[in-house]
This record gives C-alpha cells, sequence and structure tokens, in this order.
C-alpha cells in the first residue's frame, strides 16, 4: 500500500537486485522507507501484485547466469581488501547504453572523499578501459586501490594493475551493494543519464558537467563539503606538509 515503498522495491528488482539484498538496503540505507524482510519481498512477487515484475526478475537472473563471469581469474575479493579506508580508496562501474545504443561510461569513486572521475568509452574494449582508468589515475594520481564488479571487461585486471600500480580487489558476483559509494554516484548520474540511453548522443562537455555536479554536492559524510572541497583541503594540507619537511631537512643541513 506504500507506494513509495512499491516503487524502490519495483525498481531494484528491475535491476536484478536480490529480496535479501533490497531488505539491507532498506534497513541500512533507505531508512525513510518502512522496513521489510526479504520473506516479505518473496511474497510480493509471489502475489498478484508483483507477479509481473517477479517475472521480469527471473529473466534478469537467468540473463546474468549466462554471462561468464567465471573468465575472470585469479581475482582477490573484497574480504581481504583492508578494513581502514584512506585516500585513494577507489570503486569503479560502467553505466551501460541501451539495447540500441553505444558506449559505456566509466565511473570512479574515491570512497574516502566521494570525488567522482567520468571517462566515456564509446569504443568498448578492454585496452579502451583500460586507457580510460590510465586518463583517470592522470587526474588523481593518489590512487592506490580498485573495487570491481565481476564484468568482463575487468578480464585482464591484472594488466590493469600493473598500468595503474594499484591493487585490485573485487566484489562479489551480483553484490553490487559491496562498492555503495560507486552505486550512489551512479544514481545521481541516472538523472542526466536515463536508464536505456544512447551514450552516443552525449558528448565529452555533458559528461564533463555531470562529472562537476557530482564533485560539488554538498555532502553529509564529508561534514556538507563538496567532493571537491575536500579534495582541495587535502592536497593543500599534503603540499604544506612537504613544504614543512623540506624547510627542516634544510635548516638541519645547515
Amino acid at each position: 500500500m506504500n507506494n513509495e515503498l512499491r516503487k524502490f522495491v519495483d525498481g531494484a528488482l528491475s535491476d536484478g537486485q536480490s529480496p535479501e539484498a533490497i531488505s539491507g538496503r532498506i534497513k541500512y540505507q533507505e531508512k525513510h522507507l518502512p522496513y521489510v524482510s526479504k520473506d516479505t519481498v518473496y511474497r510480493y512477487l509471489k502475489s498478484p501484485y508483483g507477479k509481473l515484475i517477479g517475472i521480469k526478475w527471473k529473466k534478469i537472473l537467468r540473463s546474468k547466469r549466462s554471462r561468464k563471469v567465471t573468465k575472470l581469474c585469479d581475482r582477490i575479493f573484497i574480504d581481504k581488501r583492508p578494513k581502514k579506508v584512506i585516500i585513494g580508496d577507489m570503486e569503479a562501474d560502467f553505466i551501460v547504453s541501451g539495447k540500441s545504443g553505444k558506449g559505456v561510461l566509466l565511473v570512479v569513486v574515491c570512497r574516502k572523499l566521494r570525488i567522482a572521475f567520468l571517462e566515456l568509452v564509446l569504443d568498448v574494449s578492454i585496452d579502451e578501459v583500460h586507457k580510460a582508468f590510465a586518463r583517470i589515475k592522470k587526474r588523481f594520481p593518489e590512487m592506490r586501490t580498485l573495487t570491481l564488479d565481476n564484468d568482463i571487461l575487468f578480464k585482464m585486471h591484472k594488466t590493469l594493475e600493473k598500468l595503474l600500480d594499484v591493487k585490485i580487489y573485487f566484489c562479489h558476483p551480483y553484490h553490487s551493494w559491496e562498492k555503495g559509494g560507486v552505486e550512489n554516484a551512479n544514481m545521481e548520474i541516472r538523472k542526466f543519464i536515463p536508464k536505456g540511453s544512447n551514450l552516443f548522443k552525449y558528448d565529452k562537455e555533458f559528461i564533463k558537467a555531470v562529472e562537476q555536479h557530482l564533485n560539488e554536492r554538498f555532502m553529509k559524510c564529508l561534514n556538507y563539503k563538496t567532493p571537491e572541497e575536500k579534495l582541495s583541503d587535502y592536497r593543500k594540507n599534503k603540499k604544506t606538509a612537504y613544504e614543512a619537511v623540506n624547510v627542516r631537512k634544510y635548516e638541519c643541513s645547515n
């Protein structure tokens, strides 16, 4: 009977989220919604009210199972990722074009600063994705780790590790909530690039404007500073500390 709750559950099911994940998301992240257990979501799927979305959800699950994520070898899963989050620990994901569209949008977010970087990849290949990551590393040299999903475009993740000089960790298959920072950024991006859009129609200036919007948001987790301000503060403090060390070294040598 709660339209907002039903809309959220339907949307999450359409994205292929599990009832367990939806229940957990509502409990810990979407606290403005009435809490429902995974069993309640399953009952909804079997009811006349949720029957149609249930059919769609099962099709999505079958489609996901058909993707050969097992081709990714030698992965280090998120369980072994350091618990302490520091600047440079990143999460990455793709926003993909609709069925008739072309290209993907690479989204990379710092878990500590929430600063986001977007790169449009129209000629989709592993090599072009690696180049996009390299461009982001050039803009954000602080990058030290990446948390990824099991997309086939990350098949050459060991090569990517060497290219970026970072450590790469993987979420468990179909556990997208394990990289919540970039998932939240994707939700914000969807306000400007709706699901099913053809990314080929968006130019670099538009993507740059969306990135700027992400990085100029007042964020509670940053004490209502923006990600851009937090990055500026960090780099300014780092430069000041570096200069202070050099001054002390100079004084000691004299």
